[in-house]
């Protein structure tokens, strides 16, 4: 089965040092909440290295996961930050990160003076909204089992590092973590897990994960 991922637009390296100049670097450490819901959307950030998940808390404190892991490279706090108000979502680093931050009125200006960069974040825009009604049809329609086995490839071909033995996952994400994300209980998906790994569709390597067979794993998506 082959898996579809979108193609979502990137900065070539001239934007990029755009924002760079139009903004100011920090430095966050793992598991920093970099914006929380309730804040004011007046900035946008650009991922110079290390990984963010954007998630909401449920009623009972639990973190869900609202949409794919940014990686480096990437803008995030674009929509909010574009349409105004307060923030509804948290972004926490998932492991030590740099970001570019950028003012909301000196990115407009940037998009308003460089019109090919402003097509480019409309194109990310509309990548993302495909994304997350994709994110919703999966919890849905599709069991626990389907919607690990997706995140996980999903997970390989934007963050992984493939090796001549498999896809390397080094995010360190807990068990917990990625229930968060798949919308369901960390018990769950420990048993998932052990069942990919008794299978040889996965295996451990420290903290992280190592995709074997992504075809064997693709099997479970139904």
């Amino acid at each position: 089965m082959t898996i579809a991922t979108l193609d979502f637009p990137t900065l070539d390296e001239i934007e990029k040092m755009l924002l760079r100049q139009a903004g100011s670097t920090v430095h966050y450490p793992k598991n920093h909440v970099i914006f929380a819901a309730g804040d004011l959307a007046d900035r946008i950030f650009l991922i110079e290295s290390g990984y963010v998940k954007i998630y909401r808390l449920s009623a009972d404190g639990r973190r869900v996961t609202v949409g794919s892991i940014r990686s480096p490279g990437e803008m995030m706090g674009l929509a909010e930050t574009l349409l105004g108000g307060e923030r509804t979502c948290f972004a926490g680093a998932i492991n030590d990160v740099s970001l570019v931050i950028v003012r909301k009125a000196k990115f407009e200006e940037i998009l308003a003076t460089h019109p090919v960069m402003a097509l480019k974040v409309a194109k990310l825009l509309g990548a993302r909204m495909r994304d997350a009604e994709g994110i919703i049809h999966e919890m849905v329609c599709w069991q626990a089992p389907g919607r690990l086995a997706l995140m996980l490839l999903k997970m390989g071909d934007r963050c992984g590092v493939e090796s001549k033995n498999g896809i390397m996952i080094n995010l360190q994400l807990t068990h917990e973590e990625l229930a968060n994300m798949v919308g369901t209980s960390r018990q769950t998906v420990t048993s998932l897990l052990n069942t990919f790994k008794m299978e040889k569709s996965i295996a451990y390597e420290g903290r992280g994960i190592k995709i074997l067979d992504p075809d064997k794993l693709a099997r479970w998506i139904t």
